[in-house]
């Protein structure tokens, strides 16, 4: 049976075939360190285990549910987003919980786009923007962002270009893979430009609360929701990537636009998750310093790991990653191989995240300390 058209231009994403590889050398008696992939290793709080574990032996817990979530979820959300980001949002019509925010990427891409519309993507950025552009017809347009630039979009050079075409625009502020931080300046020029050319603006946020003092929203700026989304996520803030849960926030519009997408793709959110969901949404902020204090007691491992191998790097981002550019004329798909073959440490190659990334390589911060440690050595 031939395959359909759309996957022409799609290839199975790379941590998917190169995480066989890792798991074939390690079933070979490799002692693999594992510094590729963003999955958070520590625990979910045990507050929320409790509430999942105790939601269970309620009534509801185990038919359909609402494909708008819980009220007690959307209220949460709303209320997290006013104290977190002070963004006031309708927790009956300007939010839609997820099962993780890689599904919304999916819906919000069928939700707004045709065949031949275009669509302005990072480079380097995450992997996914490009592939869901190709699976749903439309035309992947990409804008480099590079370190000279803050890795900040150059929105003076892309209003000279024809964007006509041009529908939707990706954004992932604290930015992946880099660990830009947001700039409100940067959001507010955003804003203005998704106004002026009539295009779509989409922030994948999910990295605000990880070694970030000051967690920023697009939504923040005036008039944002006319002209913008917002994709969230329990996976990194509360170690719940395995727990499929996150959201998509706007406006009642555009919200409406997705759910007739996700009305049809799944049939609502386990109960159990979205109780625990709740429980973590409802969290202190000590929560955040405790384990951001894990993360920076890492990152720390993770520099000296990027300096044994002569990288330079920033010491003032966000998120769950190191973005280290290599020694001048490394590669970084051959320096990835050089280490996992010779030292049996794993590390992602920037050129996974666009041509941008060539020359760069990504450490994680979801490993423990001795592991980390145990890759020093080994170099």
């Amino acid at each position: 049976m031939k395959a359909a058209e759309r996957l022409r231009h799609i290839k199975e994403y790379y941590f998917s075939k190169k995480l066989r590889e890792v798991r074939g050398l390690a079933a070979q008696g490799k002692p693999i360190v594992n510094l590729g992939i963003g999955s958070p290793d520590l625990a979910p709080p045990d507050s929320v285990i409790s509430a999942l574990k105790e939601s269970l032996q309620e009534t509801e817990a185990h038919k359909y549910q609402s494909y708008q979530g819980i009220p007690e979820f959307r209220d949460a959300i709303a209320s997290f987003y006013q104290s977190k980001y002070q963004v006031n949002l309708n927790m009956e019509s300007e939010i839609l919980p997820l099962m993780g925010s890689k599904e919304g990427i999916l819906h919000i891409s069928m939700a707004f786009l045709n065949k031949g519309d275009e669509v302005l993507i990072p480079n380097p950025g995450y992997p996914t923007y490009t592939s869901v552009t190709n699976l749903v017809g439309a035309t992947p347009v990409f804008y480099e962002l590079s370190k000279e630039g803050d890795w900040q979009p150059d929105l003076d050079a892309l209003a000279q270009q024809d964007l006509s075409k041009v529908k939707l625009m990706w954004v992932s502020y604290p930015h992946m893979p880099t660990g830009a931080r947001a700039k409100k300046d940067t959001f507010e020029k955003l804003v203005a430009f998704g106004k002026q050319h009539q295009i779509l603006i989409v922030n994948d946020n999910p990295y605000s609360f990880i070694l970030n003092d000051a967690p920023k929203s697009i939504l923040e700026i005036p008039e944002a929701k006319e002209i913008c989304l917002e994709l969230n996520s329990l996976s990194k803030s509360f170690n719940m990537a395995g727990w499929r849960v996150g959201m998509v926030l706007g406006s009642e519009e555009h919200i409406n636009e997705i759910l007739k997408v996700k009305t049809q793709m799944d049939s609502g959110m386990f109960y159990g998750i979205q109780k625990g969901a709740v429980a973590a949404l409802q969290l202190k902020d000590r929560w955040f310093n405790k384990q951001n204090k894990e993360y920076q007691q890492r990152r720390a491992l993770i520099w000296e790991l990027a300096s044994a191998l002569n990288c330079t790097f920033d010491r003032e981002t966000s998120g769950l990653f190191v973005w280290a550019k290599l020694p001048e004329g490394k590669k970084s798909e051959e320096m990835i191989d050089e280490l996992l073959y010779r030292k049996s440490i794993f590390v992602a190659p920037g050129t996974v995240f666009g041509s941008q990334g060539e020359g760069y390589i990504r450490f994680s911060l979801c490993v423990p300390e001795e592991q980390i440690k145990e890759a020093i050595n080994r170099i």
